[in-house]
């Protein structure tokens, strides 16, 4: 089935395809934990990057269909899972073949626009009852608000600053952003700060492991402070 063609996305390249974060603290692998064995249920991954995720879906056993705006990066996706659909989420959502069990938003909403319409445009392509996960940077965690006290906001290639992300998100703002699309919040999470990615890899032994683990025990504890990412599951109401 030949995906629609849709303008591409200003703010995704090539040079910036979103690597599959590995880490077992990651969102990435939170997400993969929370949606365990798809037993056939069709997923939406919606702002696919290159397909890395999907892939992992695919061999979870979830029917996934992965949409993206960067035509390069949709052409990347290509085989790693069912379906592949170019088109930009700045735009008035095209067909996407669905319903949908379940709807994947990984890292996705911060470079929109109007994510809260996006949220709502793609959602009508759910199931009633059918299940949302969506991930979001944590603009109030404790590094961002040091920074600001000292007067910096400085964008960043990538993180909480990443310059390609266009809109900002507070633990309040983004459960209002879930209740105002219509959405039921099921459970909340936070991830730490990616130590693995910030510390050397020489320093990795079993010290570092376990600071490691304190810290994402912490940013569990107090989300609001040390979460440096939100991880959602939703459900979509009666009524959108």
């Amino acid at each position: 089935m030949q995906a629609p063609e849709s303008i591409v996305l200003p703010t995704r390249s090539v040079a910036s395809s979103y690597n599959l974060k590995k880490d077992k603290y990651s969102s990435h692998s939170v997400i993969l934990a929370l949606l365990g064995e798809g037993r056939g249920q069709r997923l939406l991954d919606v702002g696919a990057a290159q397909g890395d995720m999907a892939q992992l879906l695919t061999r979870q056993g979830y029917d996934v269909t992965a949409v993206e705006g960067d035509p390069t990066l949709a052409a990347m996706a290509r085989g790693k899972c069912r379906e592949v659909i170019v088109a930009d989420l700045d735009q008035p959502v095209p067909d996407l073949h669905g319903p949908f069990d379940v709807v994947l938003y990984a890292d996705v909403l911060e470079h929109l626009k109007d994510p809260q319409r996006a949220l709502r445009d793609i959602n009508q392509q759910l199931k009633p009852g059918g299940t949302v996960l969506v991930s979001v940077p944590n603009i109030a965690q404790l590094w961002v608000r040091l920074r600001l006290l000292r007067g910096k906001f400085d964008y960043m290639d990538r993180g909480i600053l990443d310059r390609s992300h266009m809109r900002f998100f507070t633990h309040k703002s983004f459960k209002a952003l879930l209740r105002d699309a219509g959405l039921d919040l099921v459970g909340l999470t936070a991830t730490p700060v990616p130590l693995p990615l910030v510390v050397p890899e020489r320093y990795h032994g079993r010290i570092f492991l376990a600071v490691h683990g304190v810290n994402a025990v912490l940013a569990r504890f107090w989300k609001t402070m040390l979460g440096y990412q939100f991880v959602a599951v939703a459900r979509k109401g009666v009524a959108p």
